[in-house]
């Protein structure tokens, strides 16, 4: 088992943008991922499973809903602190970030924005602390980057709705307590139901052949006739807008969590570009692997510049979808292409598992088409400054 010597880049000292809250809360989800996710995440990738024993670590950190309020079990921390946690989640891998971010922004957030009292009162508390855990439900067989079109739908029985329908793709689905998902009523109106494990009809088979997001749980909803309590019904919302405004809150986690997987990546290919002896020198000497790194840092410091202010629109809630989309995009694509060169610099041990990059460039396949695609991200840019939508 390699230490993980990690030293995280600022070259343009984004520390100092920071608060004392924000560093420390970043600094204990950086001790985190090094004590308990380095060590053993390799292994977990190799064998496609998910550590579950790592749950009450992340609701420790506060990796579960930080900015949910106090009352409801959060921590009652800023968009630049819930941003801060999964750039260190991410860093360690992309798949356990996907776990929190789910729980966060997917399964917690909608509870707390557009759900009842009794509801935010009797699932909030319980998420925050890891005792029950969450998944999110939108993503269709035949409907994905087209959400509206969705088919799963209920139906209003007097004292029940009667559920019928199947999600993909869904993180989390197969250990999940609850699911948030989203389907059509009889007028074909967009609602938000809580389902919970144990409903008779409800089922979440796993995902398995994967090759990217290893260590994450993927799985299915089945919904077969299943009745939903009126109760569990979100009222305080409906529509598209609904579940887009969950993804807007995922999709900025994701911006902030993708600089960590590039950060590894750089990180790792610097230090082995110095260590690495041809031709008698350092490899980190020779202009080609100076250009790949000097690169690297740029990126990477653009990609900060542009979530921390992004972070700072979140905080007085004036960013926008499109700036969010934006961020998301920009990146994991940033972050993708930097591991492909990090693997480039180290040759062919960039290939195992004894390096973290063949597992992060991986993980970024699969973070660059969820919760919206790369492409899809780049219509929303450009519908959103030219006023025209290329969608229909």
């Amino acid at each position: 088992m390699k230490p993980d010597l990690f030293q995280a880049p600022d070259y343009y000292k984004l520390d100092e943008l920071l608060s004392e809250e924000h560093k420390i809360v970043r600094d204990a989800a950086r001790s985190w991922v090094k004590k308990e996710i380095s060590p053993i995440i390799e292994e977990y990738a190799q064998k496609a499973e998910f550590p579950n024993q790592i749950i009450k670590g992340l609701a420790e950190i506060g990796a579960f809903g930080p900015y949910i309020p106090q009352e409801y079990g959060g921590a009652g921390l800023d968009q630049i602190s819930y941003g801060l946690i999964m750039q260190e989640i991410e860093r360690g891998d992309s798949g356990i970030r996907s776990t929190a971010s789910v729980q966060s922004s997917l399964v917690m957030y909608p509870i707390w924005k557009y759900g009842s009292e009794e509801q935010k009162q009797k699932f909030l508390p319980k998420l925050a602390s890891g005792e029950l855990m969450g998944c999110f439900g939108l993503t269709e067989p035949n409907h994905g980057s087209d959400p509206g079109s969705m088919t799963t739908n209920f139906k209003d029985k007097g004292d029940y709705y009667l559920l019928n329908g199947a999600k993909m793709w869904i993180s989390n689905a197969p250990f999940a307590d609850i699911a948030v998902i989203w389907a059509k009523n009889e007028e074909g109106r967009i609602h938000g139901l809580i389902v919970e494990r144990g409903m008779e009809g409800f089922s979440t088979p796993e995902t398995h052949n994967k090759w990217s997001l290893r260590a994450s749980a993927t799985g299915e909803l089945l919904f077969d006739n299943v009745k939903i309590p009126k109760e569990n019904l979100l009222p305080n919302r409906s529509g598209l807008s609904a579940p887009l405004g969950c993804l807007d809150s995922a999709r900025y986690g994701i911006a902030w969590g993708a600089i960590g997987s590039a950060m590894d990546c750089y990180d790792t290919a610097l230090r082995y570009a110095k260590e690495r002896i041809q031709f008698d020198k350092p490899i980190a000497g020779m202009q080609l692997q100076q250009k790949k790194l000097a690169e690297m840092i740029t990126e990477i410091t653009k990609a900060q510049l542009l979530t921390w202010r992004l972070g700072v629109l979140r905080n007085e809630n004036k960013a926008t979808s499109a700036q969010i989309s934006m961020a998301k995009r920009n990146n994991v694509h940033m972050a993708i292409n930097i591991a492909r060169e990090a693997r480039q610099i180290l040759g062919a041990m960039g290939i195992t598992g004894d390096y973290s990059i063949m597992r992060h460039m991986m993980n970024l396949e699969s973070v660059i088409t969820y919760e919206g695609t790369h492409d899809i991200h780049l219509l929303i840019t450009g519908m959103d400054i030219t006023g025209i939508s290329a969608f229909k």
